[in-house]
């Protein structure tokens, strides 16, 4: 069969059907009385086989490599292939996520396209301190994406750099909540908790209820951190978690302060006051966890918890009748003064 039959009939040009033999990979066994090159049956199924390898991504002198070796090995072929494309697939990922990253800035001129592309250079740096700085010093006049800031936090392992992207992110008065929420659902704890810290910073019904959400999660941390960011906006379906924390010992602190805070509400101080003076009869209430509960009863407003301290003033453990007396004297010296 002659080259130009052959190109016809296989879709590869006579140029480079040329080229093919020209390096060796498609030799035409025969020549006319003419010269012109003639293919043979096995030619042509070589050069099928040229085309197939070709069309896995590789190139013609890896192709020769491979057709000439007699030990050549398909699976340990397939498996380089399957690693480089993965590898290329990443980067294209990677330039995609950059390219989208521009165009949600909304630049309107090249030098905003640059101001970004640095931005994205700093945030990639091994150096927490660049990236930090990255986060802190953004160009003037150009706004971060929230996505960007949101792709940032649930990345960052370093606190200083992530605590900056929280700060960042909240500045985007909410923005960005859909981007961050994406972390609650993945199986690494650590991405969890940091999608739950940055959503504590962050304004709105929709952080909220995600935040909500986040009190059943599997892991205690993401709990006691969506209960403290729930307790500050008032919402009372923290309390459980909070009372947990200050029996275990846990950020007691924060969660006694916390507590208080949402007793300030008339509707809600009954229910705090009955959370804490009913883990006080609990078989685990040792004297450490009597004297945290006392503590975060003080923290409750007026005199709302001095009967109870009163009680407590009277336990068993000297130390935490000491704690609970002088606690009951401050309350009492809250209401006359």
């Amino acid at each position: 069969m002659l080259i130009g039959e052959v190109a016809r009939r296989s879709g590869v040009s006579t140029r480079m059907l040329r080229h093919y033999d020209s390096l060796g990979l498609v030799r035409p066994t025969g020549r006319t009385v003419g010269g012109y090159r003639e293919y043979s049956t096995e030619d042509i199924r070589r050069i099928f086989h040229v085309e197939s390898l070709r069309s896995l991504g590789l190139s013609l002198r890896e192709i020769g490599r491979a057709l000439a070796d007699p030990a050549f090995a398909p699976s340990t072929l397939v498996t380089d292939l399957i690693r480089r494309t993965e590898e290329r697939v990443k980067r294209e990922q990677e330039l995609l996520a950059r390219l989208r990253t521009v165009d949600a800035s909304e630049p309107s001129a090249w030098e905003d396209v640059l101001r970004i592309v640095e931005l994205l250079h700093g945030l990639g740096s091994p150096d927490a301190a660049r990236r930090q700085q990255a986060v802190l010093a953004p160009a003037e006049d150009v706004p971060v994406p929230a996505e960007l800031l949101a792709g940032a936090i649930l990345a960052e392992a370093d606190p200083n750099v992530a605590g900056a992207l929280r700060w960042a992110l909240a500045r985007a008065g909410g923005e960005g909540v859909a981007s961050v929420a994406s972390g609650l659902d993945s199986a690494d704890t650590e991405i969890r908790r940091r999608a739950v810290l940055a959503l504590a910073g962050m304004p709105g019904e929709e952080a909220t209820a995600l935040l909500a959400d986040a009190l059943g999660d599997a892991d205690a941390t993401v709990r006691r951190h969506a209960a403290l960011a729930l307790g500050a906006r008032g919402v009372t379906a923290a309390v459980p978690t909070l009372v947990r924390m200050v029996v275990e010992g846990t950020s007691d602190v924060e969660a006694a302060e916390t507590l208080g805070t949402l007793a300030q509400r008339t509707e809600n101080a009954d229910r705090i006051l009955r959370a804490l003076t009913g883990e006080l009869t609990a078989p685990t209430a040792d004297a450490a966890v009597r004297i945290r509960l006392a503590q975060a009863l003080a923290e409750l407003p007026g005199t709302l918890a001095r009967d109870a301290l009163r009680r407590l003033a009277r336990d068993d453990d000297h130390a935490v009748a000491l704690v609970a007396s002088a606690l009951a004297a401050m309350l009492d010296e809250r209401s006359s003064g």
